[in-house]
């Protein structure tokens, strides 16, 4: 460990000659000021298991303490995530401009104890553990850092939600968008409609590969939440400054709920109790139909979704909404004349728009997918901008906030070289210095413009998932170049230093061994992470910058 290797990198970092170190040891204590109770907590079980130190409540004398601190002279200075972390010989002080920032700096003092810190247990009891004499300034560039993980292609059972937020934090990612239902699977309890899970939640057999793959795996998947595991969930990311956004998608991907409840479909366009939970993958054709009773249907879903998360926004998916029965539906044709509507976009804006305005009466904001700019929102709507910049664009020039999240930059689920190794290939090559060099706030924007793009996010679509090391294998490494890019003062892409990022990924990758984590390894996939002969979708060449 040199004091430069963090990640991801600091604003400033600097050992302090003659300072002396801090060692861990039976006296250690933590003194935990007002609001930073929770980041006490976390170092008491994280360091404690590792360490096998008590670190008691208290204020030691020299050479005892580590301190914690809120400082409200460093909130205006670094706003409430940034922190300050000195090492000497006599504490550990970190001051934060709020109890996030408290809580970084925490995950940044793991850091410096080496990989070893990592992991649950120590593998050399009476180890001494110790810091060298280091000053660390810190604060995120952006306030939005997330990754999105679909749960619905592929369950995630509770404990794996659980670690990724760990995962998350251990990188300062502080978004965790849960997309919890699409055409394969609806993930979360809904108590007034309890078909949503007793038939919404599994299918028969799933496509093994891409769409146009010949495999099947012929057995029963499915999975979700109830709502005392999205409490748990929700409550264990608060505890590490994580903001858990749920997404459930309308007024297209659909298909699963259909499948629950018929009527929500386009019942006089096709005959929908036939419908089953999707086994495949794409986009379904079966959408909801815009009738008041599914209006009213998702308002009872949305209604419980709000007390299991407090977030300020919910995100409504509004992508890919196939328009082909709405044409062929009489009573979403006489929809569009009752509404003095030009066409079905226009219909689906309605859709979207509804809901827009039911969140805003109870205090939330709805963000979804950028296809949901067709038509117009509400002035405090934001924009995930997924098919490229174009619709974050778009939409910080309207004055709405943006997450960026282009598909052709930070989708993980497209593979990571072009070898013939990789598994299940996916998408573009996007490769761990392709994320690296990926900049979130495109040049067109003028500063005023670009103040709306409030952060960013790369996505994890798990078609081609089907369980946690498949997850961890397309996640990691890159989830740590997206870190930096998404928390660090990093200059214009093609000046980023690659090689430095590299270097210091070397003693990361320590650290991902230490927490289980599956990663691509730098020199390629090992045996058992390909999946030789299941069938992917490449796609050749650069990625447009659309």
């Amino acid at each position: 460990m040199t004091d430069t290797d963090l990640i991801p990198a600091p604003g400033t970092v600097r050992l302090i000659p003659g300072a002396g170190g801090f060692v861990l040891d039976e006296a250690t204590v933590i003194d935990a000021g007002p609001g930073t109770e929770a980041t006490a907590r976390w170092l008491r079980a994280t360091l404690g298991a590792v360490t096998g130190l008590a670190l008691p409540p208290g204020a030691g004398d020299d050479g005892e303490t580590i301190r914690l601190r809120i400082d409200p002279s460093d909130a205006g200075h670094l706003g409430p995530e940034g922190y300050k972390l000195y090492v000497n010989g006599d504490d550990i002080t970190i001051h934060g401009g709020g109890a996030a920032g408290v809580f970084w700096g925490a995950q940044t003092l793991r850091q410096l104890l080496g990989p070893g810190a990592f992991r649950r247990a120590s593998l050399t009891p009476g180890k001494e553990w110790a810091v060298s004499g280091t000053f660390v300034e810190d604060e995120p560039r952006f306030a939005w850092r997330g990754l999105m993980l679909d749960v619905a292609r592929h369950f995630m059972p509770k404990d794996g939600v659980l670690r990724y937020l760990d995962l998350l934090a251990a990188h300062k990612l502080n978004v965790f968008h849960f997309h919890l239902t699409d055409d394969q699977g609806w993930r979360v309890q809904i108590k007034r409609y309890p078909k949503l899970t007793e038939v919404g939640s599994w299918r028969a057999r799933t496509k093994f590969g891409h769409r146009a793959s010949p495999l099947w795996e012929e057995k029963p998947h499915g999975g979700f939440y109830t709502q005392d595991d999205i409490r748990e969930i929700v409550a264990y990311a608060a505890e590490r400054h994580i903001t858990v956004v749920p997404e459930i998608d309308i007024p297209g991907h659909s298909q699963a709920a259909i499948a629950a409840y018929p009527e929500l479909g386009n019942t006089d366009a096709i005959d929908t109790t036939s419908l089953s939970v999707w086994d495949t993958w794409g986009v379904s054709k079966n959408v909801l139909a815009p009738t008041d009773n599914a209006l009213r249907f998702y308002e009872g879903v949305f209604e419980e979704l709000l007390e299991l998360f407090p977030s300020e926004f919910i995100h409504v998916g509004g992508d890919e909404c196939a328009k082909d029965q709405w044409k062929q539906s009489p009573t979403a044709q006489a929809r569009i004349k009752e509404l003095g509507l030009a066409d079905e976009d226009e219909l689906q804006s309605w859709f979207i728009r509804h809901f827009d305005n039911w969140l805003s009466v109870r205090g939330r904001r709805l963000i979804g997918w950028d296809e949901i700019l067709e038509g117009g929102l509400a002035d405090g709507a934001a924009v995930s901008s997924w098919r490229g910049y174009a619709g974050g664009i778009t939409a910080a020039r309207a004055g709405h906030d943006v997450v960026m999240c282009p598909e052709q930059q930070v989708y993980l689920d497209h593979r990571q070289d072009a070898g013939e190794d990789e598994p299940v290939p996916i998408g573009y090559v996007r490769t761990l210095e392709d994320v690296y060099r990926f900049e979130p706030v495109p040049p067109q924007l003028t500063e005023a413009e670009a103040r709306h793009v409030i952060g960013t996010q790369a996505n994890v679509w798990t078609e081609v998932m089907e369980d946690h090391a498949r997850v961890d294998y397309q996640t990691f490494p890159r989830l740590a170049a997206f870190a930096e890019v998404a928390w660090s003062a990093l200059p214009a892409p093609a000046e980023r230093d690659f090689a430095d990022f590299e270097r210091r990924m070397a003693v990361h990758y320590g650290r991902l061994d230490a927490l289980g984590v599956a990663y691509r390894p730098p020199t390629g996939p090992l045996p058992w992470q390909q999946r030789p002969g299941v069938l992917g979708r490449p796609i050749e060449g650069e990625p447009p910058n659309v």
